[in-house]
């Protein structure tokens, strides 16, 4: 499978815009979102939740850097990204069936259930503004 294939503009501009999400929730792990992303490590998670929080963050960071500047591995990138979206998904689990407040919009059962639905356009939203689905489609051929 090719690492880097050729993208539209609109997935360059939504490329573009996920790095920037990934670089900013990153830095909101590190700092004034910290807490509030406690709520979403598990409690059966056997790391301490601030460590999980920084962690996470440093990877979100690191990935969205390599989405927005390394070229020659976009595919390789983007298909690590949609692993990640999968990988944190068990918190975002957690947090709604222990019903876990956070980040203000976060205060209720449904705002909690709604979030849920978002995983997978943003795994989506990866694999197509990387070039990542197109690159496994045309391996097909």
């Amino acid at each position: 499978m090719k690492r880097k294939v050729e993208t539209t503009l609109t997935q360059n501009i939504f490329r573009i815009l996920l790095a920037l999400f990934m670089i900013y929730a990153g830095f909101s792990h590190l700092t004034f979102n910290r807490i509030d992303f406690q709520a979403q490590v598990p409690d059966w998670v056997p790391l301490s939740k601030d460590l999980v929080v920084v962690l996470s963050g440093i990877v979100e960071m690191a990935l969205g850097l390599a989405l927005l500047f390394w070229k020659k591995q976009r595919v390789v990138i983007g298909w690590a990204l949609a692993v990640f979206f999968i990988l944190i998904f068990p918190g975002n689990v957690a947090q709604y069936l222990d019903g876990k407040d956070a980040f203000g919009a976060l205060n209720s059962d449904r705002a909690r259930l709604i979030r849920l639905f978002f995983q997978p356009v943003l795994i989506a939203w990866a694999l197509w503004a990387s070039g990542a689905w197109k690159a496994w489609r045309n391996s097909k051929k």
